[in-house]
């Protein structure tokens, strides 16, 4: 079986003692593919040096993260556009809003998110979107600024059943990680009445560990435990999950 893995922080300090045996790991569970959003102007060296290790699995994303927007988001945004001229990414992202950390940069958070939303427009890119505590909010924007060309993921959906085929009829796919596999999100009980057709699988690492290694590093090889359960709640063949969420994610990001 074949994997990808459409949203992992794998430049993250959290492996530095390991990173290569890591990646390694991930490629000996099939996940072949690993998606990297960036963070910030800090992260991208270490992001694209991570590539360069390993330019075959490891494939970057450009964009700002809502919570490390600053008052000077404007130079934040020229860093992001000057990279995004200069070489291939997959995607822009991570890009969004988060009311859960801070909110006393809201405005500056939209301008980023609608300026980049904009970007990837212009760059012919699907968009990686944070909504944490904001779904409702990232909706709204996307909705605005759709012009029929945007695509994207609404990365660790934790939203309601209705906002999921909402994000759905705007040609947006739901980004499923290790929540699914905790017994009381809630998460499972909507991914079983979600078409795998608009779902693609992802880790977050090193955050959101599945079970059975929830509160601990999350990584690339756990994708397989997180598609177990997917299949578990959907009563499907792990292997069909492992086709038709691969065929999404290639199909979003342009691989095929």
């Amino acid at each position: 079986m074949n994997w990808i893995d459409t949203h992992a922080h794998l430049y993250s300090d959290n492996f530095d003692s390991d990173r290569p045996e890591m990646v390694q790991r991930a490629i000996r569970q099939g996940v072949g593919t690993m998606l990297l959003p960036n963070i910030d102007e800090d992260s991208i060296g270490v992001m694209l040096a991570l590539e360069a290790a390993f330019p075959e699995h490891c494939l970057p994303m450009m964009g700002l993260h809502p919570v490390y927007v600053k008052e000077n988001v404007e130079e934040q945004l020229a860093i992001v556009r000057k990279w995004l001229e200069a070489r291939k990414f997959w995607g822009v992202g991570e890009i969004g809003l988060d009311f859960y950390w801070d909110k006393s940069l809201q405005e500056q958070q939209y301008h980023a998110f609608r300026s980049q939303i904009q970007m990837a427009l212009e760059f012919d890119l699907p968009i990686a979107i944070h909504s944490r505590e904001a779904t409702r909010a990232c909706i709204d924007v996307v909705k605005e600024l759709h012009d029929g060309r945007l695509t994207g993921v609404f990365h660790c959906f934790s939203g309601t059943r209705e906002e999921a085929e909402e994000i759905i009829g705007l040609g947006f796919y739901l980004g499923i990680g290790g929540v699914v596999t905790f017994k009381k999100s809630g998460l499972d009980a909507i991914v079983a009445q979600i078409p795998l057709e608009h779902i693609v699988l992802e880790t977050d690492a090193p955050y959101l560990a599945p079970v059975p290694y929830r509160g601990k590093r999350n990584e690339s090889s756990y994708i397989p435990l997180i598609a177990q359960t997917v299949a578990d709640v959907k009563n499907l063949k792990i292997e069909d999950v492992a086709s038709i969420t691969t065929a999404n994610a290639q199909q979003l990001f342009k691989m095929l």
